[in-house]
């Protein structure tokens, strides 16, 4: 394909390319040189998942895979125990190694279910920053100034209002722009929260005498909440690797106005067929339910495989529209030694059986009526209840489990 024609690819669905001309000129000296470009991708292992807003750049990888350029995806683990401020109103949490070691080996695996193996490089970061030693971080440092850092919108109002901004903070860009020197990156895609990231690294190599890296952004997608964008931290994601019940249920749940963007975002669609399917839906033609439903099972088979994605139909269907169970309810279990008298208060119940993370949500949970046990509905937080083998619990419209008792 033509170097013009590529652009006009590149462009589809994104926000914002600096520039339009370099990255036409890179990909012509690369057709010359007879090599595709080496298109830089970051993600921090700060969670063990990978959700369905992190896709929203994979796609965009994969369909430049398909162009015939080299993916360089970089596993943060050194810039994960940082934590990117982008975005953050406060100092994030520092993630351990050990934390940052078990999340990064979920990572692979979940994105070669967009990226295609064989085009893509996978390093980590801490290959070459793991050898930095103090003198090489002063270096760093000295190569921007605390006006341009203050500049980025998230530390400006976090100073203005107060908040603290940490010193190792502002090392996050620097470091993440250390990061295209040694990869000597053409391309860095991202979200367009990145941006002020992705700026620093052009500057960064053009200090040490290489040509500036083009910037690529894409929109962020909303949670399932319909306003912030999705993030596990704020609990409105659907992670990639989530059962596929879990995930067609999610879409199923979502507004309809937040089901056009997610098939913009997270399918194949033409804007052609977009188009024709808003028109659609507008006229009646098209029912907003079959058209969430047909969303679900594409992303279901996307990540899941197709016979996945019919037997998550099947049991969403047999859920809410004929009130019965999934084929497969899973079972759980609780030590014997944590009743007393057969009896748990229900709050530890919920953590015990991982129906909810923590005390807090457990509590929620109960007030909105969202917990029932046999299918009684249960409502005090502060209940005791009696703990029976196989008693069946459902949480929210999606969770069922039935309890066994460990006697050890």
């Amino acid at each position: 394909m033509k170097p013009e024609e590529q652009v006009e690819v590149i462009k589809r669905g994104i926000v914002e390319i600096i520039s339009e001309k370099e990255l036409l000129s890179k990909l012509r000296r690369a057709q010359r040189e007879r090599r595709g470009l080496r298109v830089k991708f970051g993600a921090d292992p700060s969670a063990p998942d990978i959700h369905l807003g992190h896709t929203v750049p994979l796609r965009k990888l994969r369909e430049m895979q398909g162009l015939g350029h080299e993916i360089i995806f970089i596993i943060g683990d050194f810039t994960a125990r940082i934590g990117d401020p982008s975005g953050q109103s406060e100092t994030r949490r520092a993630l351990s190694e050990e934390e940052v070691k078990r999340n990064s080996e979920t990572y692979q695996k979940q994105v070669f279910k967009l990226l295609d193996p064989s085009r893509t490089r996978v390093v980590y970061n801490s290959q070459w920053c793991g050898r930095l030693n103090f003198a090489d971080v002063i270096n760093l440092a000295s190569k921007y100034t605390v006006a341009r850092m203050l500049e980025r919108d998230d530390f400006t109002n976090r100073y203005k209002q107060g908040r603290p901004i940490s010193i190792h903070e502002f090392l996050y860009p620097l470091v993440q722009a250390y990061d295209s020197v040694i990869l000597k990156a053409d391309v860095e895609v991202g979200g367009t929260d990145q941006k002020f990231n992705f700026l620093v690294a052009r500057d960064f190599q053009r200090e040490y005498e290489q040509e500036p890296q083009v910037i690529v952004t894409l929109p962020m997608l909303e949670g399932t909440d319909g306003t912030a964008k999705m993030s596990k931290s704020l609990g409105n994601y659907i992670a990639v690797n989530e059962s596929p019940g879990e995930i067609f249920g999610k879409i199923m749940s979502i507004s309809d106005e937040l089901m056009i963007r997610y098939l913009e975002l997270l399918t194949d669609i033409s804007p052609a067929e977009l188009k024709k399917t808003k028109m659609e839906l507008k006229r009646g033609k098209l029912h907003p339910r079959d058209l969430k439903r047909q969303l679900a099972k594409d992303l279901v088979s996307t990540y899941h495989g197709e016979k996945a994605a019919l037997g998550a139909q099947r049991e969403f269907e047999t859920i809410f529209k004929e009130g019965g169970l999934p084929d497969a309810v899973p079972e759980v279990r609780i030590p014997g030694r944590e009743l007393e008298r057969g009896r748990i208060w229900i709050v530890k119940f919920l953590l015990l059986t991982k129906m909810a993370g923590t005390g807090n949500q457990a509590r929620r949970l109960i007030k909105q009526g969202g917990v029932k046990i046999d299918g009684e509905k249960c409502t005090d937080p502060g209940l005791d209840i009696v703990v029976r083998e196989r008693m069946l619990i459902k949480v929210g419209k999606r969770k069922f489990a039935r309890v066994l008792i460990d006697e050890n």
